[in-house]
């Protein structure tokens, strides 16, 4: 069965500037339904994630400032959104949906989380809509847990992953590899373990050939046991921040390039949402339920 960490207060944490792109997490669960790809029964909700866990990855006292609502206004700005207790207690269910995610991967191959891919948290901030990052400490909690050796975290967003690459810049059990745009945020990239950055503009088959090459050849190099997949759909040509030029057919193709290897190399694979700013609305839902309808179609 295909499992999905969802809670509906997602949306509603956000102040009402803030909602329109954040809709799709409400939205995109109904969709699915409605078409019958999954079914109510998939969807799990959680609580917050163990404060310990938290800490593995992240400096205690920013923590701290966080939860307590601390954070300066500038500090706030950075992160893309003004801070509440509602919002914060959101990020550490967001955080526990893809530690689980990790379980039930494990048991049914692969699991889903629709919101998480908060690749911009760093160690000791956040950034870019992102406050704590939620593959970087399932990840560390599934080596800590020896649930995994040796891990690949497949970071596809059409921004790189610069909070992912910082956290793990000197953990090999851990290895990042991301494909982002060359020209897009953020400014400063970090150094993932294999950064590809790709031109404004790229199409369908130049950029899935050089998703398809790399994978194939860190599968082999790498030899993880477990995998994670950061899944945006901002690479596509009508999102308004993404500045490519890969279609919805492409994006899809893309996942099924992810999801087919994961499968058989027996590799469990735990995705979370990440970024979609498509200024129509239906165009994020169509390209992330793609995703879902892709794993659900491989996988069962």
């Amino acid at each position: 069965m295909l499992k999905i960490a969802f809670d509906p207060i997602y949306a509603h944490s956000l102040p009402p500037g803030h909602r329109f792109p954040m809709a799709k997490y409400e939205l995109l669960p109904q969709q699915l339904m409605y078409e019958g790809t999954v079914e109510e029964e998939n969807f799990f909700r959680t609580d917050e994630i163990a404060l310990e866990t938290v800490l593995a990855v992240h400096d205690a006292a920013y923590v701290k400032r966080l939860r307590a609502l601390e954070l300066t206004k500038r500090e706030q700005r950075v992160t893309g959104f003004p801070h509440n207790e509602q919002l914060i207690e959101r990020e550490f269910k967001i955080m526990e949906g893809t530690r689980q995610c990790v379980i039930y991967a494990l048991e049914y191959g692969v699991a889903m989380n629709i919101a998480g891919g908060t690749h911009h948290a760093f160690s000791n901030r956040g950034e870019g809509f992102c406050l704590l990052n939620d593959q970087a400490i399932a990840a560390r909690w599934a080596i800590d847990q020896g649930i995994a050796k040796k891990i690949l975290i497949i970071d596809l967003d059409v921004h790189q992953g610069n909070g992912t690459a910082e956290i793990f810049a000197d953990t090999p059990e851990i290895f990042t590899f991301s494909v982002h745009g060359k020209h897009n945020y953020p400014l400063k990239k970090e150094k993932s373990d294999l950064d590809v950055a790709v031109e404004d503009g790229i199409r369908d088959k130049e950029y899935l050939y050089l998703v398809e090459r790399h994978l194939e050849e860190l599968l082999a190099k790498v030899e993880p046991d477990f995998l994670f997949y950061q899944c945006g759909v901002d690479i596509l040509k009508t999102d308004k921040l993404g500045r490519l030029g890969v279609s919805i057919e492409g994006c899809k193709r893309r996942d099924e390039i992810v999801f087919e290897l994961a499968k058989k190399n027996h590799l469990p694979i735990v995705c979370s949402m990440g970024g979609g700013y498509s200024p129509q609305l239906k165009n994020i839902i169509e390209a992330h339920a793609n995703t879902y309808r892709t794993a659900q179609h491989i996988y069962f």
